[in-house]
């Protein structure tokens, strides 16, 4: 306890003993809701509340000067209200962002008098699909709030989501960029935990930075899934499971800074895109490739896509199905070719017996095989 009590706390967190001797801890960040912490400071408790408060909702500041109907007002209904409270807290902040700087430019106008053009002209001002796809989402949640009490309907209703072109996404790892960072970074190394972490267990890097001693027992490991996915139990691999014993135990956390504490998501992502380039790997290696190659190595495996589910925390089957379906693909294409390179020695041999008789039939045959 004294290790943790003597660490440094995250960001607005603060402390002291009460008069029982008991420590406590509280989030303290102005314009922001006083939230009491569970635990000590970088347990897995106490990071989970942090979080839940770092993006919860801010006091509704100058609430009493602000003017019925406006988007200032509207924007303290929306984020006191229970559909902000169900997001998870990374949208939250991202939303925020989006909602906040709307907010400055448009505060003091009357929400009933804003219209379709005026979301189109901001839309079409903002670059890049993805982040218009962002700013219609947290704007259309937004004025979707304001219905009926503000305003009888939604203005953004009759705009189309941002549809964005497929691509192929992250870069699957190949089995021999696997091998190559295994054999660059040994066990006992964080670079080398990691690596198992996101293949073997399929892990974001969100997840990765909360693993710790704790949630392995008898060969199992327990996985709090980020981004809307279920929480999984799964077995370990030996290749995961190597990696984790070779750790020492003296962290809540597996993955720590120097100074001990539990890495921040960002930061491991950008120490990993370093490891991997000392690796000698190519910039398309990154981290959530890793997950995306262990997907594909258990459809390869033989997995369904309910099993596939079960380890990776996904809740629907279409999220899973393209690593099936792709494998099942190249499964089929492979089975394609042999029958066609079988009816090709078939009717090879046909011939050759109708022609020269059973003794030389036999020898293409083997021929055949044996090429």
């Amino acid at each position: 306890m004294g290790q943790h009590l003597m660490s440094r706390p995250p960001k607005y967190v603060h402390g002291f003993i009460d008069r029982h001797g008991k420590p406590r801890f509280y989030f303290r960040k102005a314009g922001f809701k006083k939230m009491p912490l569970p635990g000590l400071p970088w347990s897995p408790a106490f990071m989970e509340a942090y979080e839940m408060a770092i993006g919860g909702a801010a006091l509704d500041i100058g609430a009493r000067r602000t003017h019925p109907g406006t988007i200032n007002a509207l924007v303290v209904t929306y984020f006191k209200s229970a559909k902000w409270e169900q997001l998870s807290p990374d949208t939250k902040r991202m939303h925020r962002r989006v909602i906040e700087r709307f907010r400055a430019e448009n505060g003091d106008k009357r929400v009933a008098l804003l219209h379709e053009v005026h979301i189109r002209k901001r839309l079409d001002a903002i670059p890049g699909l993805s982040s218009k796809r962002q700013w219609l989402t947290a704007i259309r949640a937004l004025l979707e709030a304001a219905v009926p009490t503000m305003r009888a309907d939604n203005p953004t209703a009759g705009i189309a989501r941002i549809k964005i072109p497929p691509s192929p996404g992250h870069h699957d790892w190949s089995d021999e960029e696997i091998e190559q960072y295994r054999k660059h970074w040994p066990l006992g190394t964080q670079q080398r935990l990691v690596m198992e972490f996101a293949l073997e267990a399929t892990s974001r890097r969100g997840e990765i930075v909360r693993l710790g001693p704790q949630h392995v027992k008898h060969g199992w490991i327990h996985i709090q899934r980020i981004h809307g996915s279920k929480d999984v139990d799964i077995p370990m691999s030996p290749e995961l499971k190597a990696a984790c014993e070779a750790m020492p135990k003296g962290h809540l956390t597996y993955i720590v800074t120097a100074q001990g504490q539990p890495r921040s998501k960002a930061g491991l992502s950008i120490s990993f895109a370093q490891w991997a380039t000392e690796a000698g790997l190519p910039a398309h290696c990154r981290m959530h490739g890793l997950k995306k190659a262990g997907m594909r190595r258990l459809a390869e495996s033989g997995s369904t896509a309910h099993e596939l589910m079960a380890m990776s925390g996904h809740k629907t089957l279409s999220e899973v199905q393209r690593y099936t379906e792709a494998v099942d693909k190249k499964r089929l294409a492979a089975s394609a070719m042999a029958k066609r390179q079988s009816q090709t020695v078939n009717s090879k041999v046909a011939n050759l017996t109708s022609e020269s008789g059973k003794p030389a039939a036999k020898s293409l045959k083997k021929q055949a095989v044996n090429d």
